[in-house]
C-alpha cells in the first residue's frame, strides 16, 4: 500500500511499518528485520523507516522504534549517542589556504582518532585513539559526568575499567569523521561525527547480554535474539535507562570537546580572527528517549535517525566526498518527528574493499583533502546510497537549510 509520502509494509500479527523509501533501494534482509521488529507486542502504533535504511544488528539502521513498557538495547546499539555536530563560522572560502594539507595535519594532531596509538602534539596515545594526558577542556567536561558515572559503576563495577575519561574528546574510527565544509554561499563550516566511544560500547554490550539472559530466564522466544528487551519495572530496565542516558550525555559532551579542539587547531593555521557557533547543531542519531506521540508518553528509539520536530535543526551527512545537509524538521507526526541520519550503506565494508581499489578512492574524493589510502576504501562514496535520492524520499520530513561540501575530511 502506498500514499504520497510512504509505503506501508505489513506482516501478519505485527504493527505496520511505514517506509519513507520511495525511489531508494531497500534490501530484502532489511525488510525481514523490520517485520521481525514489528511483531514485538510492545511496539506503539507503527515503526517509521527512513530512506537510508539498511541491515543492522537485530533491527535495521535507519528505523524509528516507539515502545510502551520495554526497550530493546540492541536497537539503541553499542555506539550509544552517536551523532553529529556542525558549526558555521564567519570565515569564507577565500580565507582558506591554497594548500589544505597543513590544516588537515593540524586537526589530526589536535584530536585523537583511529584504532591505534598515534602521536598527539608530542604525546603518544595510550591505546586506540585515546589521550595520554587529557587537556584542560577534557578535565572540565569530565567533571560534569564523573559523579553519575561513579554511581553507575557501583551497580556495574566492570564499567570502571573501560575507556571513558581518556576517550572524551576523541573521534574513533569507521564512519566517524571531522570535516571542514563550504556551504552554498561559500561560508566555512566545521562538522564532526562521533559518539560515546569505548564506555558507550561497554554499556551497550553489557545490557544487550542482560536482555538476552532475561529472555532465556522467562522462556521468551523471539524472531531474532538481538531483539531481546528489558521490561519496564525491572531492575535491569531501570539500570539501563540510567546508564544509556549518561552515555548519551557523554556523547554530546564528546562532540562539544572535539569541536572546541577543532576550532583551536584551525586557529593555528588560519590567523585571521573568526567567530564560530554562528549556527550550531548537536544531534544524536543512535539513542532512546521519552517523547509524547499520538496522545501517549512513549520511549522512542532512533537507530540511525534524527529528531526532526517542527523548526528543529538537524544534520544529514553524505558519504566521504559527497555533499551534506543542514535541515529543519517539519514535525511529521507519522515519522514520529524523525528524518534520516545519512545516506545509508548499500554494501558491507568487506564488499566495498572487494569491489573498489585505491584508484577508485582517489577519483571519488577528488578535490577533498583527505586520506586516499587502501585502509579507507570501505568508506568510498559508492558504498553508500545516492544522497539526492535519500533527500527526495524524505521531502515531507525536512526542509533543506544549507548544502555543505567538504574540502577537508579527517577519518580514523
Amino acid at each position: 500500500m502506498k500514499n504520497e509520502e510512504y509505503e506501508v509494509l505489513h506482516a501478519e500479527g505485527s504493527r505496520p511499518v511505514k517506509m519513507w523509501t520511495r525511489g531508494v533501494p531497500v534490501e530484502e534482509a532489511a525488510k525481514k528485520q523490520l517485520r521481525n521488529t514489528a511483531t514485538l507486542p510492545f511496539i506503539y502504533k507503527h515503526i517509521a523507516v527512513m530512506p537510508d535504511v539498511h541491515l543492522g544488528k537485530g533491527s535495521t539502521i535507519g528505523s524509528v522504534i516507539p515502545t510502551l513498557g520495554a526497550v530493546i538495547p540492541a536497537a539503541v546499539g553499542v555506539d550509544i549517542g552517536c551523532g553529529m555536530m556542525a558549526a558555521k563560522t564567519t570565515l569564507t572560502a577565500n580565507d582558506l589556504p591554497d594548500n589544505l594539507g597543513p590544516l588537515r595535519s593540524a586537526i589530526e594532531c589536535a584530536i585523537p582518532h583511529g584504532m591505534s596509538p598515534k602521536t598527539r602534539g608530542g604525546q603518544r596515545g595510550r591505546d586506540e585513539g585515546s589521550w595520554h594526558t587529557p587537556p584542560a577542556v577534557v578535565d572540565a567536561a569530565w567533571l560534569q559526568l564523573k559523579d553519575e558515572f561513579d554511581a553507575i559503576c557501583l551497580k556495574t563495577p566492570k564499567l570502571k575499567n573501560t575507556n571513558n575519561y581518556r576517550h572524551l574528546g576523541t573521534l574513533g574510527s569507521g564512519n566517524h569523521f571531522i570535516e571542514v565544509c563550504l556551504d552554498e554561499q561559500g561560508a566555512v563550516w566545521f562538522m564532526l561525527h562521533s559518539g560515546s566511544r569505548g564506555v558507550g560500547n561497554a554499556i551497550g554490550t553489557h545490557f544487550i547480554e542482560l536482555a538476552k539472559q532475561d529472555m532465556r530466564t522467562h522462556f521468551i522466544n523471539l524472531p531474532d535474539q538481538d531483539l531481546a528487551y528489558l521490561a519496564e519495572g525491572t531492575q535491569h530496565y531501570d539500570d539501563y535507562v540510567e546508564a544509556v542516558g549518561w552515555a548519551q550525555r557523554f556523547a554530546r559532551n564528546n562532540r562539544e570537546v572535539m569541536m572546541q579542539n577543532l576550532i583551536a587547531a584551525v586557529r593555528t593555521v588560519i590567523h585571521k580572527p573568526f567567530q564560530t557557533h554562528v549556527e550550531a547543531v548537536n544531534c544524536h542519531h543512535n539513542y532512546v528517549q521519552k517523547e509524547h506521540h499520538f496522545g501517549k508518553d512513549v520511549l522512542v528509539t532512533r537507530k540511525g535517525a534524527v529528531s526532526a520536530r517542527a523548526g528543529e535543526l538537524g544534520i544529514i551527512p553524505g558519504s566521504m566526498g559527497a555533499k551534506s545537509f543542514i535541515v529543519r524538521g517539519k514535525g511529521n507526526a507519522e515519522s514520529f518527528h524523525s528524518c534520516s541520519h545519512g545516506a545509508g550503506r548499500t554494501m558491507s565494508r568487506t564488499e566495498a574493499k572487494r569491489r573498489f581499489n585505491q584508484e577508485d578512492q582517489i577519483r571519488a574524493t577528488e578535490g577533498v583533502e583527505c586520506r586516499k589510502d587502501a585502509n579507507v576504501i570501505d568508506e568510498i562514496p559508492m558504498a553508500y546510497k545516492d544522497i539526492d535520492a535519500v533527500m527526495l524520499a524524505q521531502r515531507e520530513l525536512v526542509d533543506v537549510v544549507h548544502i555543505l561540501k567538504q574540502v577537508v575530511c579527517v577519518k580514523g
